[in-house]
C-alpha cells in the first residue's frame, strides 16, 4: 500500500510539473521579441533600446516612425490593457467577458464615444493623422511580431481586433470616463439634500473648508457658521442602512509642484507629479524617450506614454518640464426636463422637441446580441437617477473634446509657450504645472472650458426657458494663468487651486479637502533652496497633520476615569505612542482613523439615509463632511445630536469602542492592528481572479503600504502613486521617474515587476534610461 502512495504521489508531481512545463512554454510564445531585427513598415531604421528595467528609448528619423516604434512597443508589452481602454469608452467589454460586462457596455454606450471617434477624426490636421495612422501600424504590427496572441485572449477565448486610428481617440475618452467619470451623481446627491433640508442647514453641510486651504492664488474662504435654526428633523430620524455608511470624501489623489530656479541649486526650475490612479498590473504608465531628427536638430523628449496613444503625456523635452493633475472642476450640469405626458418629447426655449433615439447592438460573448435604445435631447443624453429624468451635460461631448495638440508639448520652448495650449488641447482638463530650463514656471487648466450661464452649477436645473445654456468653450484670453508667483512656487492637489474669477469659470467638480495640498505648500515654503531629492520626499509624506486635532480628541476623551471604566488602558497607551504618521507599522494611526470615521458615521447616517431613499449616496456630494463634522463636536449642542444617543460624550465614548472591536474582529488585537495591515497592497491584474491556482502569480505581492488620505502620500490598497516624477529641465540626469510595477504585461517578461521594489521601497528610479541591455531594430521592409 505504501509503494502505491508513493506511486500515486510521483504520478501527481509529475502531472503538475508537466503542467507547468506546457503553461510555462504557451506563456514564452507570446513573450515580445526584444532583440535582432524586425522587418517593418517604416521609411527608416527604428532602434528600439532597453535598458535592464525595460525603459524605452526610441531613435528615428522622424516623428511618424518614432510614433510607429511606440505603438510597437506599446502592443508587445500592452496590447490587451490598450484593448481594455478602448472598449471600455466604445461599450464593447462584452465580447470579451460576456453577461458580466454588459451592465458596464449599456451604461457606456449612452454617450456614442465610438461614434464621436470616428467624428473627431475628421477633425484632425494632416500631421497628426500621419502620426496616428504610423502609431496604428506600429500596434498592429508590433502585435503581429508576437509568435501567438497576448496570452489574455487564449484565457478568454478570444482573438484581439487590429488597432485602428479612432482607438487612440477612444483611449482618450476613457480617461474622461475615469477622470470625470461621475455623471451628474454629485448634482443629484446636491440637489436632493438641497431639496430635503432649509437653506442655511445644506450652506453649512456643503461648504468648502476653510481650515484646509492652500489655493495658489492666496485666495481663501469664508467659513459658513453652525446655523442659529434647529437641525433638520429629516437629518434625526432618517433610520439606520448598514449598508451604507456615511463617507466624508471621495478617494482623490495626484499632485504636482513647481520650484523657480532661483530657489534651486542648479537654477532650473523643477517639476514634481505624481498621478493618483487605481494601480494595477500592469499600470496606467509606460516610460519612454523619444529621440528623432526635427529638421537640423536631434529632438528628445523623456517621461510617460499612455498605451494606446503617441504622445509623452507628461515629462521634459529639455527645454520645458511638466506634470499634470486632475483639476477637479464641474465638467457636466445635469437638467432636468420637462417632458410631455407621453415621454416622447421635452420641453426648450425653442418649444417642444422630440426625443432623438439612437439604436445600438451589443455583442455579448456566449450569448445572443442586446438591442438597445438610447434617447437623447439638444444638451446630451437622457439619464435616470432616482424616480427623476434628466439629460446630461458633459464637456466630453463637445467636437473638441478631443484632439492631440498635447503633442506640441514636445517642441515648446519656455512656460509661456506651454501655457498657450491651454485652450487648444483636447484632454480632461488638467492643472498644468509646467518649468523651464531658464527658471520660469507656470500653471494654467490645460483642456477644454466650457462658457456657462446657469443659475446654480451644484444641482440640477431647467433649461426649458433659455435662462440656462452653454456657449462656445472660452477661448484663450479668457483662461486663467499664474506666471512667476512671488513666493517662487506652486502646487496643485486636486483641491481649490483659485479664487474670484477664475474660480467661477471652474466651478466645483468635488475638490479634495484641501489638506494635502496644504501639508505640500507648507513644506515648499518652509525649506529654503530645493532640488529634486527634497521633492521626492514631499511625494512620500505621511506625516498625519490632517489627524492631530482628531488625535487629541481622542486622548481627552480616554480620561483615567474612562480608561479604567472600560479597559482602555492598552488603547490609550498605544494611542500616545504613535498616531504621528501613516506607517505601515504605527498602530496609533489606525486608531486615530478608525476612531474619525466611526464618528463621522454616526453623526452622519441619518443624512446617509436619506441620500440613499433618494438613489444617491453620502459619497457623491461634492463637499467633505470633514467640516461641519468638526464645527458641530466643538458646539456639541443638543440638538446635532443623532437619534441614539443621550449626550455627546456618548457618542464619542461609543465611537472608540465600536472602532476598537472592529479593529479586534479583523486583525486579532490591538497589537496586530498596525496600519499596514489596514493599509495592504491589492495590485492585481485584471485577469487573476479567473485563473485558477496560478491566477495570484500575476499579482504584485500584498504588501503592507505607508500612506493614507488627505497627506502628499496618498495610498490605499489599489489607489495611489501610478508614477513618481521629478525633473528639471536641462538637468534631467539628476531627476527621478518610478512606476508602480513594470513595463511589461507579460508575466515572463523580466520587466513585470521591474519598478515595483523601488516604488514600494521609497528609491529614486533616475529619471533617463540607464546603459542598453536589448536592441531590437526595426528596418524598412522590402
Amino acid at each position: 500500500m505504501m509503494k502505491g502512495m508513493k506511486w500515486l504521489l510521483l504520478i501527481s508531481v509529475l502531472v503538475v510539473v508537466g503542467a507547468t512545463a506546457v503553461g510555462y512554454f504557451w506563456l514564452r510564445l507570446s513573450l515580445p521579441q526584444y532583440q535582432g531585427e524586425y522587418p517593418a513598415a517604416v521609411a527608416n531604421p527604428v532602434n528600439l533600446d532597453r535598458d535592464a528595467r525595460g525603459y524605452l528609448s526610441i531613435t528615428a528619423a522622424d516623428r511618424p516612425d518614432a510614433a510607429y516604434g511606440m505603438g510597437f512597443a506599446h502592443a508587445q508589452e500592452r496590447f490587451f490593457q490598450m484593448d481594455l481602454a478602448r472598449r471600455s469608452a466604445a461599450g464593447t467589454l462584452a465580447e470579451l467577458f460576456g453577461e458580466r460586462a454588459l451592465a458596464t457596455d449599456i451604461e457606456r454606450r449612452r454617450h456614442r464615444f465610438a461614434e464621436r471617434a470616428a467624428s473627431a477624426l475628421t477633425t484632425f490636421s494632416a500631421d497628426d493623422l500621419q502620426l496616428l495612422s504610423a502609431y496604428s501600424r506600429g500596434v498592429n504590427d508590433g502585435l503581429a511580431s508576437l509568435s501567438t496572441a497576448p496570452f489574455e485572449y487564449t484565457l478568454l477565448g478570444s482573438e484581439p481586433d487590429l488597432w485602428q486610428e479612432t482607438d487612440s481617440i477612444l483611449v482618450i475618452y476613457n480617461m474622461y470616463l475615469e477622470l470625470q467619470g461621475k455623471m451628474g451623481r454629485d448634482e443629484y446627491a446636491m440637489t436632493i439634500l438641497r431639496e430635503s433640508i432649509p437653506g442655511d442647514w445644506f450652506s453649512f453641510l456643503q461648504q468648502h473648508s476653510s481650515d484646509w486651504q492652500a489655493a495658489i492664488d492666496d485666495s481663501q474662504v469664508t467659513p459658513v457658521s453652525l446655523p442659529d435654526s434647529p437641525y433638520p428633523e429629516q437629518l434625526r430620524t432618517a433610520g439606520s442602512c448598514s449598508s451604507c455608511p456615511p463617507k466624508d470624501s471621495a478617494d482623490l489623489g495626484s499632485n504636482n509642484m513647481a520650484v523657480m530656479g532661483r530657489l534651486t541649486s542648479h537654477g532650473r526650475a523643477i517639476v514634481a507629479n505624481d498621478m493618483h490612479l487605481t494601480i494595477r498590473a500592469p499600470g496606467t504608465w509606460y516610460k519612454v524617450q523619444l529621440n528623432w531628427r526635427n529638421g537640423n536638430d536631434w529632438q528628445q523628449v523623456t517621461g510617460l506614454s499612455l498605451a494606446g496613444a503617441p504622445a509623452i503625456v507628461v515629462g521634459s523635452n529639455g527645454h520645458i518640464a511638466w506634470g499634470f493633475t486632475n483639476s477637479t472642476a464641474d465638467w457636466h450640469d445635469l437638467i432636468k426636463l420637462q417632458l410631455s405626458e407621453d415621454g416622447k418629447t421635452y420641453l426648450t426655449a425653442e418649444g417642444w422637441q422630440p426625443l432623438q433615439h439612437y439604436y445600438e447592438t451589443i455583442k455579448v460573448k456566449g450569448s445572443k446580441d442586446y438591442s438597445l435604445q438610447l434617447q437623447e435631447t439638444q444638451w446630451g443624453p437622457v439619464i435616470n437617477y432616482g424616480d427623476s429624468t434628466f439629460a446630461l451635460r458633459w464637456v466630453a461631448y463637445d467636437s473638441n473634446a478631443v484632439n492631440f495638440n498635447l503633442l506640441r508639448l514636445e517642441t515648446r520652448q519656455n512656460t509661456r509657450q506651454a501655457l498657450a495650449l491651454g485652450a487648444i488641447t483636447g484632454i480632461p482638463t488638467q492643472n498644468l504645472l509646467v518649468a523651464d530650463k531658464e527658471g520660469n514656471i507656470g500653471w494654467t487648466p490645460l483642456g477644454p472650458l466650457p462658457g456657462r450661464q446657469v443659475n446654480d452649477w451644484d444641482t440640477a436645473q431647467d433649461w426649458s426657458d433659455g435662462s440656462n445654456f452653454w456657449s462656445a468653450n472660452l477661448s484663450a484670453e479668457n483662461y486663467p494663468q499664474i506666471y512667476n508667483p512671488p513666493s517662487g512656487v506652486l502646487w496643485t492637489a486636486n483641491a481649490r487651486s483659485v479664487g474670484g474669477e477664475a474660480y467661477r469659470l471652474l466651478g466645483n467638480g468635488g475638490y479634495d479637502l484641501g489638506a494635502r495640498g496644504q501639508q505640500i505648500r507648507d513644506s515648499l515654503l518652509n525649506q529654503g533652496q530645493l532640488d529634486e531629492q527634497a521633492l521626492h520626499q514631499i511625494q512620500l509624506d505621511n506625516r498625519a497633520l490632517f489627524l492631530q486635532r482628531w488625535q487629541q480628541l481622542l486622548l481627552d476623551i480616554l480620561t483615567p476615569d474612562v480608561t479604567a471604566e472600560h479597559q482602555l488602558t492598552e488603547y490609550r497607551l498605544l494611542l500616545s505612542q504613535s498616531g504621528r504618521y501613516a506607517q505601515s507599522d504605527d498602530i496609533g494611526y489606525t486608531l486615530v482613523q478608525q476612531f474619525r470615521q466611526q464618528t463621522i458615521e454616526f453623526m452622519f447616517e441619518p443624512l446617509s439615509v436619506l441620500l440613499e431613499q433618494h438613489g444617491s449616496r453620502s459619497a457623491y456630494l461634492k463637499y467633505s463632511l470633514e467640516t461641519p463634522a468638526w464645527a458641530m463636536l466643538q458646539a456639541r449642542r443638543p440638538d446635532t445630536l443623532p437619534p441614539g444617543f443621550t449626550d455627546w460624550s456618548q457618542l464619542l465614548l461609543q465611537a472608540v469602542l465600536v472602532s476598537k472591536q472592529q479593529l479586534e474582529q479583523q486583525h486579532g488585537s490591538l497589537h496586530d492592528s498596525r496600519w499596514g495591515k489596514q493599509n495592504q497592497a491589492k495590485i492585481r491584474h485584471p485577469l487573476s481572479s479567473a485563473i485558477p491556482i496560478i491566477g495570484d502569480w500575476l499579482n504584485m505581492p500584498a504588501s503592507e503600504f505607508a500612506g493614507d488620505r488627505h497627506m502628499p502620500r496618498v495610498q490605499l490598497p489599489s489607489f495611489g502613486q501610478s508614477q513618481r516624477m521629478v525633473v528639471a529641465p536641462g538637468q534631467e540626469q539628476d531627476g527621478i521617474l518610478t512606476i508602480p510595477a513594470g513595463q511589461s504585461g507579460h508575466p515572463l517578461s523580466p520587466f513585470y515587476r521591474a519598478d515595483h521594489q523601488y516604488w514600494l521601497n521609497e528609491v529614486a528610479l533616475p529619471f533617463l534610461p540607464g546603459p542598453k541591455k536589448y536592441q531590437l531594430r526595426l528596418v524598412p521592409a522590402a
